[in-house]
């Protein structure tokens, strides 16, 4: 038993420590410049495939040399990112950087793909770490020994430059107040790129001697960020001695679950991290300091220099465009285009869903694939188990995914900021491992095969067995669930504008303009972002449902967090705070993905280059580009993206003003 527990320790350590060269990097970066890197782990897989690079010519002997070239490359590229990307967004809300590097994740990772042939591959080791050491009955490798040394013989001295050196000292009181440093004449933004690249460089160092204990593969970054941020969170944002504390820990945790619990290996770090905020808002060892930001989330503009009847009339003429799809489909054009739209439109939805509580709340939800995954699975398992009827099941998805949002929002609309990002994914990436183990749910193949039908309750009739007349035009099929799809957004889009345009609506903007003077005027700001929330999830769940619908399956995959960062980008693509801007963004989306998979695979690298541009020049989406255009176009003065224009014959009524309405009233 005794050896036993020495082996996990042994084990534990190796991958703890590799955690904390991760986790301590993100640490340093939020701490110091407030920077949230979801690019980290690409750092990571970056780090890797440069020490493989180096290594295959000259074979295991060119390893150590490799292990302080690559994080000094890894180091530079990251000096770059932080000067032409990320310093651009200084004054920001932090949670733009979420968004950002999420762009960055989509580049990177194509370029490693564009690069490096995909599949895994062996980092060459030395003879020196071959071989193992067997002490008190306990066996460990060479190489995982040094590991441990090594890594924490690194995180000593990190610590050590940051406490003891002139340097440090800089960082740490930058950190604190960055114009005073200025003012002594300090150029602080140089000292922000190296801690960037230091941070990167850590990354790197982990991608290193992780790649010579496992393997080197192109989603080796994908893999580790998130269970990197729940080390982080569970530490404290911020925080160096979190980070090595939550990542031996997770590292010991994980290492006893795979040999004693394997079936709790994958959602065992999800559920500490949940609990552990659910005490501690702030992590173990964090503050309320590491949550302060500075800025707003920016919206799009509410209608540019298009009036309100101007804007109604555009959305019918584009509504009445997309009805004709069908009908041409298989003459004018291929029967795909219905497909395509229909892609679409279900996006269009989940889009909107998410702006509901991101662009009106400031709530930014990493883990909203939750509710898109669980419509689906719910429509899939009412299929097969509850009713036959379309009407029946997308009913149940609607309720179930508000009733599970209304949960999730209880729980963690009580932190805020980028700790209420980092719970909604720890909610997420808990549902995704629970799908991927139940055998109700199909396991990690997920459930196929499932017939759609769309009747009366109780009444199952095939999707093809039904047809609309039009004249002389049957519409029957997918053209007719085109149109259930279509009508599903429309409705939707209408009921979200009538809810904004009440006096709870009123209070959402409020909350999105100045939390803190709606709640000083007697709101309580947590309820109505739960509302909001719920909402939310309910549309989200929709939007899954009929994805089921139509494809016929629910597969784990639903519910990735790429899934989540792909709608934030189609909302922020768009433009947030509009309703309308997600819709559009969605359909830039996977036009852009259909544009470009004609000419390579690797699409995801221009999308995400094109996102990265507009988050840095174009925050308020595609729907504030006619105001920034204004003095080109006709002479009138330009405006910001988050400004109200001067002169709107029909502006959106003032949040502040509503509210105070509102409470005039006596609504709640």
């Amino acid at each position: 038993m005794a050896s036993e527990l020495l082996q996990l320790l042994v084990d534990g350590l190796t991958i703890g420590v590799v955690y904390v060269l991760l986790a301590a990097g993100l640490s340093v970066i939020f701490g110091v410049m407030n920077v949230i890197n979801f690019a980290h782990g690409e750092l990571f897989a970056l780090g890797a495939y440069f020490a493989l690079a180096l290594i295959a010519p000259f074979g295991g002997s060119a390893f150590f040399v490799a292990l302080f070239v690559a994080p000094l490359l890894v180091g530079i590229i990251g000096v770059g990112i932080e000067r032409f990307t990320v310093r651009p967004l200084y004054g920001r809300n932090p949670l733009y950087h979420i968004l950002l590097t999420f762009g960055l994740v989509l580049v990177i990772n194509d370029l490693i793909y564009l690069i490096w042939e995909p599949g895994s591959v062996t980092l060459p080791l030395p003879a020196v770490l071959s071989g193992s050491i067997a002490v008190l009955d306990v066996t460990a490798s060479v190489y995982n020994l040094f590991i441990i040394v090594f890594g924490a013989l690194m995180a000593i001295a990190v610590w050590a430059m940051f406490e003891f050196t002139k340097y440090g000292l800089i960082v740490r009181a930058g950190a604190q107040d960055r114009q005073m440093v200025r003012n002594l004449g300090i150029d602080i933004d140089r000292y922000y790129s190296l801690v960037f690249g230091m941070g990167a460089a850590l990354a790197a160092f982990a991608g290193i001697i992780l790649g010579g204990y496992q393997t080197v593969n192109p989603t080796m970054g994908m893999s580790v960020i998130i269970p990197a941020f729940v080390i982080v969170v569970l530490g404290g944002l911020g925080s160096f001695r979190g980070a090595v504390v939550g990542g031996l820990f997770v590292g010991l945790v994980q290492t006893a679950l795979r040999m004693y619990a394997p079936i709790f290996e994958g959602t065992g770090i999800f559920v500490l991290m949940i609990g552990v905020l659910l005490v501690r808002p702030h992590g173990l060892f964090g503050t309320d300091a590491a949550e302060e930001h500075t800025g707003n989330l920016l919206s799009g503009p509410r209608g540019g220099f298009l009036d309100s009847q101007t804007r109604t009339r555009l959305g019918l003429a584009m509504v009445g465009l997309l009805a004709l799809i069908p009908l041409g489909a298989g003459t004018l054009y291929s029967t795909y285009a219905v497909t395509l739209v229909i892609e679409i439109i279900i996006w269009g939805l989940f889009a909107l869903s998410l702006d509901f509580v991101m662009g009106y709340t400031g709530l930014v939800s990493l883990g909203h694939a939750l509710f898109y995954g669980l419509g689906a699975y719910t429509v899939a398992l009412g299929l097969s188990h509850v009713s036959q009827s379309a009407f029946v099941v997308i009913g149940l998805a609607i309720v179930l995914s508000a009733v599970i949002a209304w949960g999730i929002g209880f729980l963690s609309i009580r932190v805020s900021g980028v700790y209420f990002a980092m719970i909604t994914l720890g909610f997420a990436e808990l549902f995704y491992n629970m799908l991927g183990q139940l055998d109700i749910t199909g396991g990690s193949d997920g459930l196929f095969g499932l017939s759609t039908y769309y009747g009366l309750a109780g009444v199952g009739v095939e999707l093809d067995e039904i047809a609309v007349f039009l004249g002389p035009v049957a519409i029957t099929g997918q053209s007719l669930f085109y149109y259930i799809a279509l009508a599903a957004l429309v409705a939707s889009f209408l009921l979200t504008r009538r809810m904004l345009n009440s006096p709870f609506g009123a209070v959402l903007k409020s909350i999105r303009e100045n939390e803190q003077r709606a709640t000083f005027i007697g709101y309580e700001t947590t309820v109505y972002k739960r509302r909001a929330f719920v909402v939310s999830g309910a549309l989200a769940g929709l939007a899954g449902g009929l994805f089921t619908l139509n494809a016929g399956y629910a597969t784990p995959s639903l519910v990735d967090w790429l899934n989540s960062g792909e709608v934030i980008v189609m909302v922020i693509l768009g433009g947030m705070g509009t309703l309308y801007g997600p819709i559009i963004g969605s359909g830039i989306f996977f036009g852009f993905e259909e544009l470009l998979t004609g000419f390579t695979d690797r699409w995801r690298l221009v999308l995400g280059t094109i996102f990265v541009l507009f988050v840095i020049l174009l925050p308020g989406g595609l729907v504030s580009l006619p105001s920034r255009l204004a003095p080109a176009l006709s002479g009138m003065p330009g405006r910001e993206p988050n400004s109200e224009p001067e002169s709107n014959p029909d502006p959106d009524p003032d949040p502040a003003t509503d509210v105070d309405d509102a409470h005039t009233r006596g609504d709640d």
